[in-house]
């Protein structure tokens, strides 16, 4: 009687080459640093990443309009604008508030015993609160317009473009008081924006 694990050797064998064909080489050893270079090496293809794989959502690709959409939104003259709204309105609660706190709003310097009107402390207060949004609009859009070339100009989105930004503005604003009131607005704009833009990140 045959065995059977001579039988299961046999069979697991490879065929023998025809006569006159020449005997097939056995494959090369695998070596562990060709494997290494194909898994994290520089041969190691990068996988693309499908959502649909992970069970996600897949994303369907962009239109031209919302590509459009999405270039108009990064532009410098955008941020810009939006800079400038956004300092309007803060700048406008900012002015209404210090003038609600502010004993003299109202009083006329000429007569100071005579008591303010409703209308008379509602009119300073506007127009202190429409003088600080146009400043803060300015400032804003300054800011935000110089920020934005600036790292367009460098390709880098970190602190030191807030830095130069705020330099470059504080220095614009102060220049208007003389070089040593543009060097100190200039220090000082670049401190805050960089105490900020620490904050925020």
């Amino acid at each position: 009687a045959e065995r059977p694990w001579v039988c299961k050797a046999i069979m697991a064998a490879p065929p023998p080459s025809a006569p006159g064909e020449p005997a097939t080489p056995p494959p090369p050893p695998l070596q562990y640093s060709l494997l290494l270079q194909h898994l994290v090496g520089d041969k190691r293809q990068p996988r693309v990443w499908d959502p649909a794989t992970l069970g996600g959502i897949p994303c369907p690709p962009k239109s031209e309009e919302q590509k459009m959409v999405e270039r108009v939104m990064e532009s410098c003259p955008f941020k810009a604008a939006l800079a400038c709204v956004g300092g309007f309105v803060l700048g406008g609660a900012f002015g209404i508030f210090t003038a609600g706190i502010d004993t003299n709003v109202g009083f006329d310097p000429k007569d100071p015993y005579r008591t303010p009107t409703a209308k008379e402390v509602l009119k300073d207060m506007g127009q202190r609160g429409i003088s600080y949004a146009k400043n803060f609009a300015i400032v804003g859009a300054m800011f935000s317009c110089t920020e934005c070339m600036v790292e367009s100009y460098r390709g880098k989105s970190d602190w030191k473009n807030s830095v130069i930004s705020g330099c470059i503005t504080g220095g614009a604003i102060g220049f208007r008081a003389g070089l040593k009131a543009g060097v100190i607005g200039c220090g000082g704009f670049a401190a805050f924006s960089a105490a900020v833009d620490y904050y925020l990140r």
